[in-house]
């Protein structure tokens, strides 16, 4: 099964520091791997205004996006930004994932915030999530991690400490009554 385009959310038994109650949506899944990012996991003291002014670019005007969270997207490249955007034409380098999702590591999407060309929806994250080949098949075999499909409203509407819970319940589950421990019957 090919996981692009959807999240994969870490159970209760996760204990990891960063996987820990996270919901990672995948950008790419292939032979060679998985790659995504953490859409639910706010780096503190660090909005998009600050990093909008560390690479000085200054917004044309301002708005609500220079506000925003950014958020850890994983453990690998943290200085590296990925944003997850709507779909917008015009940017040199955005990928298009999804009918509502592209990705980006191209300044020209920070670069539009406050003005015409900004795309609807705007997530920027530092850093990413990767499993080498069949580790994450593995890892969902082992009920590390829920599977469903990616809804976008969740990256780009709900809120954060909220994520997690809504993105199990696309799938009928409330996360909260699992239990934390494992076993056989």
């Amino acid at each position: 099964m090919n996981l692009k385009n959807h999240f994969i959310i870490a159970m209760p038994t996760v204990h990891d520091s960063i996987f820990s109650r996270s919901v990672v949506y995948i950008c790419e899944h292939n032979r060679d791997g998985a790659m995504g990012i953490i859409v639910n996991k706010p780096i503190l003291e660090l909005n998009v205004e600050t990093v909008l002014s560390r690479l000085e670019i200054t917004a044309s005007k301002s708005c609500a996006e220079l506000e925003h969270p950014v958020f850890c997207g994983g453990p690998l490249a943290d200085e590296q930004g990925f944003i997850l955007h709507t779909p917008h034409q015009g940017f040199a380098s955005s990928i298009q994932i999804s009918d509502d999702v592209m990705i980006t590591t191209s300044l020209d999407a920070l670069k539009s915030i406050g003005s015409p060309e900004q795309p609807k929806d705007i997530f920027l994250a530092l850093g990413y999530s990767s499993w080498y080949s069949l580790q994450l098949e593995d890892e969902v075999a082992k009920n590390d991690w829920l599977v469903t499909k990616a809804d976008p409203q969740i990256i780009f509407e709900v809120a954060i400490e909220d994520r997690w819970k809504k993105a199990a319940e696309a799938l009928g589950i409330n996360i909260s009554t699992i239990s934390h421990q494992m076993g056989n019957a």
